[in-house]
């Protein structure tokens, strides 16, 4: 049924296999190396059309300080971070709340709601456009980090409010009905005992979630206009249309704006691994 182990694969296909992983990465990492590499590379090599040759000098301090010395590339990260962390927040605090009233609460529309909350992850998001743009003009919250965290939110608490259903569903009942049996409320058994056990999980949707919202580039156009509140997806685009040809600069702009959440994941990494596999194996 499931995949067999390449251990247990006869020695020309373990040798197949260690000879095309390493050809499948590197073609997987062609395109960030190539960012990478024009990254420091001078603007003479691009105008020269030295895209993929080594470059004739490396110049990464001065492109790196350009980019933070000649354009506003410090605001945008700034305007990411004040839509970014709020929305993991309320995101959070929402799919635990929810996630844990489907799960334990067998009242009546329950399967329906939990549908409902799934079905949304199914709906194409650029149809969205249009009727999203104008509610929050009518509600005067365009061109804000209001607007931005407030669409974010709604939009990514059906698939958290999904993972932790499942996840909460996954815990042993038992805890949960002896607490009630010794008399303590419901919102202390979720505070004091489900929160605990979610820690894991908390931490894996959060470095989900934080990615998700950091790397959004649709929203980020749709819902903003000036640079007070675009994000760095967005300040990106801004930027190519500042200097041109200058894609040196741009990808720089771009290896800086992709720095937070690799450390994140990075700094996450044992709680998001073991969040992602806990319940995977029984015993």
């Amino acid at each position: 049924m499931f995949p067999q182990p390449i251990e247990k694969s006869s020695p020309s296909i373990r040798y197949l296999y260690q000879i095309g992983l390493p050809i499948a990465l590197i073609i997987w990492l062609l395109p960030l190396i190539a960012v990478m590499m024009t990254s420091v590379r001078p603007a003479a090599d691009i105008t020269a059309g030295n895209y993929w040759g080594w470059p004739s000098s490396f110049n990464f301090l001065d492109n790196y300080k350009s980019v933070f010395i000649d354009s506003a590339i410090g605001g945008f990260i700034w305007n990411s971070f004040m839509v970014t962390i709020p929305t993991v927040v309320g995101t959070i605090i929402l799919s635990c709340l929810t996630g844990y009233a489907l799960a334990i609460y067998n009242f009546r529309s329950n399967l329906l709601i939990f549908f409902m909350f799934v079905a949304g992850n199914f709906i194409p998001f650029q149809i969205l456009m249009v009727p999203v743009r104008d509610l929050m003009l009518q509600m005067g919250v365009y061109d804000t980090y209001r607007g931005l965290i407030i669409f974010h939110i709604a939009f990514q608490t059906g698939f958290c409010t999904l993972f932790m259903r499942n996840f909460i569903k996954g815990l042993p009942f038992e805890l949960i009905e002896s607490a009630r049996v010794e008399g303590v409320t419901e919102f202390k058994i979720f505070w004091h005992i489900v929160i605990p056990l979610m820690r894991p999980a908390i931490a894996a949707l959060a470095v989900l979630v934080f990615t998700f919202i950091w790397n959004d580039y649709f929203w980020a156009t749709v819902l903003t206009q000036g640079s007070d509140t675009m994000p760095v997806t967005a300040g990106l685009n801004s930027l190519n249309g500042q200097w041109v040809a200058a894609w040196h600069l741009v990808s720089a702009g771009a290896v800086v704006a992709a720095l937070p959440p690799v450390i994140m994941f990075f700094l996450m990494q044992k709680h998001f691994i073991a969040g992602l596999t806990l319940g995977a194996t029984k015993g």
